[in-house]
């Protein structure tokens, strides 16, 4: 067994990135044409599907478009063929969707929380309804790493999309373990790191000190590519994203959702039986849009904006703060193809704008120079 290079707490890898080419989760694969026929006496269009700097070159339009390329890559061999994926939570484990998305046509899957113990979840009621959104409070809720490795992997390895699994744990130590229980699995294209509500007491992503030891501890236990999934309830955002990037993360993921309550119907309490739940939904996308437009000026690896994505327009918004990558939430809950629809519309905004490449959309509304952090209260100024 080879050793491992540990990541240093406040120190940049200088790692060199390990491209896992045996894992078909991460291989990537041209995006399918949306069915069609071309129009009678169209020229043919050219070959497609080969490799280009950015990954594999993009499928031309059945109907004669121009070929946008979408490819994403996130670092150490995970590369997407568009930026549009199904966040955790939304598809489950990927197989109670897959009879109904497109998978081919996908960015990836990230399926929904495990760690290492198996967890039961919390006491219904687990969802209400709230001002442009939903108030979720499932909780933790699977049947343990190794079940849900020995019920799934397999099927994930044979899907042409990449599977990234949501990892929790109350300890640095229980994600160490995961991330060793995942690191030889087949299908298995990624871990993302769940720094806000990992089924146990401590909440890693509210500071520097937590986000690095829980990041590092990641890192030596695999050389998959690690995601952090931050949490907008850090104080100091920016401090938070950079730790996980020089404890070795590859990518980040903003925001999960944020702390909230409602009041039952009758006003006799709260109406989640968890009492506190998870805000999501279009009430979530503003905090999320000021997350990644903080985090990006911050890191130097790529970020997945998550919150309240249900639209073309929301994509672009996110990508234009600097975002490589969407991530659907639940809106997905009650529209699975709608990630894959995303893509498609995103494709066509880039065809109306005259570009080839979805990057030329990415910052273009961020500043010339950093901003100052939102914690400096600038948002209060009267």
């Amino acid at each position: 067994m080879k050793p491992r290079r540990k990541a240093v707490p406040g120190m940049r890898s200088r790692r060199t990135p390990t491209v896992r080419r045996i894992r078909p989760a991460i291989t990537p694969v041209p995006p399918t044409s949306r069915p069609a026929t071309r129009p009678a006496g169209a020229a043919a269009p050219p070959a497609s599907g080969q490799a280009g700097p950015r990954g594999p070159e993009p499928a031309l339009d059945v109907l004669g478009g121009r070929p946008v390329r979408l490819a994403v890559d996130l670092g150490r061999g995970l590369v997407l063929t568009n930026p549009v994926i199904a966040a955790s939570g939304g598809c489950g484990f990927g197989v109670e969707v897959a009879e109904l998305v497109d998978l081919p046509r996908l960015g990836a899957i990230v399926t929904r929380g495990v760690a290492v113990k198996p967890a039961g979840g919390q006491p219904a009621p687990r969802t209400a309804d709230v001002p442009a959104g939903l108030l979720i409070g499932v909780g933790p809720q699977h049947p343990g790493l190794q079940q849900v490795v020995d019920r799934y992997a397999g099927t994930w390895a044979r899907w042409p999309v990449p599977v990234i699994v949501n990892l929790g744990g109350a300890s640095a130590g229980d994600l160490a373990e995961g991330a060793r229980m995942l690191d030889d699995v087949a299908g298995v294209a990624a871990v993302e790191v769940n720094l806000s509500s990992g089924g146990g007491a401590r909440v890693f992503g509210l500071d520097a000190a937590s986000t690095s030891s829980a990041i590092a501890a990641v890192r030596r236990a695999t050389d998959l590519p690690v995601i952090a999934k931050l949490t907008a309830a850090a104080g100091d955002l920016r401090a938070v994203a950079k730790a996980a990037e020089e404890a070795g993360a590859d990518a980040i993921s903003a925001i999960n959702t944020l702390p909230g309550l409602a009041v039952s119907a009758d006003r006799g309490g709260a109406a989640l039986g968890s009492t506190y739940g998870g805000i999501c939904g279009p009430a979530l996308k503003p905090v999320a849009l000021r997350v990644v437009y903080e985090v990006v000026q911050a890191v130097d690896i790529p970020v997945i904006g998550i919150g309240g994505v249900a639209t073309v327009d929301d994509v672009l918004d996110f990508l234009a703060l600097g975002a490589v990558a969407v991530g659907v939430g639940v809106a997905a809950l009650a529209d699975p193809m709608l990630p894959v629809r995303l893509a498609d519309a995103l494709a066509d905004a880039c065809r109306e704008r005259g570009l080839e490449d979805v990057a030329a959309l990415v910052g273009t509304a961020l500043p010339a120079r950093p901003g100052p952090a939102s914690t400096r209260g600038a948002e209060y100024a009267r």
